[in-house]
């Protein structure tokens, strides 16, 4: 039998073990997109100290990035397309969703009064990043509601969204379909050269014409089982909390929240102070925005069930 004297010490153990794993660096990874100007935001403003006392920002490159750490164990907390969070989940691979960063941030990015809507896109050739992913998944989404094809519009596939700004600035194709801030990018390095590109079609739009929903929660923060345990429910309400007064500062001073993720993006201070107001940035958490992931989830699970694991998450996807 344990004595009372042992017991005292075996919860004293465990409760340092506890913070011993809290105190673990914490690295927030995010994809080269809007989103992550909120994540940057909450670590240049030290918000995360009740979370874990050494956090810092880094930027994934591609989705196989993205899924590699994440398999390995390694991006224990990462933002994701929503529908990789809802797979992982599905598959029994200790990953829930925690909030959503975007309610939709992307657009076909054309030059000024070439292209007017989906319909309009028939026969021309259109640059779409990550094949397989969350932006082809949508973009075949909104041609199939104008009675298209992928066939019927030459789509070229690009390695990356950079590729495919590429692909547009030198005319090698008559659009592109990108995220914030690449499609501002895009616009403002055409004006340098004397040419003049638009945000011809504007998915968000075209998705409550689809669904009826006023959102598309096209990302969110994931976190893993293990960082769950390591950090506890208070750990996670903090990391929430810290990323809701983020926003509020990115959204208060765009330019400041600006220059802080510059460096990680990779891309000029201006360029994302231009995405700002077209990124639909929030931080909603997972469980608020459940029917609009209800709806997202069944739209792309119409044209393979596979995408999203197989079937809706259930209660336990939601983190909060």
């Amino acid at each position: 039998m344990v004595d009372r004297r042992s017991f005292i010490a075996g919860l004293a153990f465990a409760s340092l073990a506890a913070r011993a794993r809290a105190a673990e660096p914490l690295v927030l990874w995010g994809p080269p997109a809007a989103p992550s100007i909120v994540l940057a935001q909450a670590v240049a403003s030290g918000a995360l100290k009740e979370v874990a006392p050494d956090v810092t920002f880094k930027v994934w490159k591609t989705p196989d990035e993205m899924r590699a750490g994440i398999s390995a164990g390694t991006f224990r907390a990462v933002v994701v397309p929503t529908y990789v969070a809802s797979n992982l989940y599905n598959r029994g691979l200790g990953v829930r969703l925690l909030n959503v960063l975007t309610d939709g941030l992307l657009f076909v990015v054309a030059p000024s009064g070439t292209v007017k809507d989906i319909a309009g896109l028939r026969g021309r050739k259109v640059a779409v990043p990550f094949r397989n992913d969350m932006p082809d998944f949508i973009f075949r989404r909104m041609l199939a509601s104008a009675g298209l094809a992928a066939s019927d519009i030459d789509v070229d596939y690009s390695g990356t969204p950079a590729e495919a700004v590429q692909l547009l600035l030198t005319g090698r194709a008559d659009a592109a379909f990108l995220t914030e801030p690449l499609a501002s990018a895009a616009i403002l390095r055409a004006a340098t050269a004397g040419r003049t590109l638009e945000r011809a079609i504007d998915a968000q739009e075209v998705w409550r014409k689809i669904t009826g929903r006023q959102a598309i929660p096209q990302a969110g923060l994931a976190i893993t089982d293990k960082l769950a345990a390591d950090i506890g429910g208070g750990g996670i309400a903090a990391l929430q909390t810290a990323l809701e007064g983020a926003l509020g500062s990115v959204l208060k001073d765009p330019a400041t929240a600006a220059a802080v993720a510059a460096p990680a993006l990779e891309l000029p201070a201006p360029v994302i102070e231009r995405a700002i107001p077209f990124s639909s940035l929030v931080v909603r958490r997972a469980s608020a925005a459940r029917a609009d992931l209800a709806a997202l989830f069944d739209a792309l699970a119409e044209a393979d069930p596979r995408i999203i694991g197989g079937k809706q998450p259930d209660d336990g996807f939601f983190a909060l």
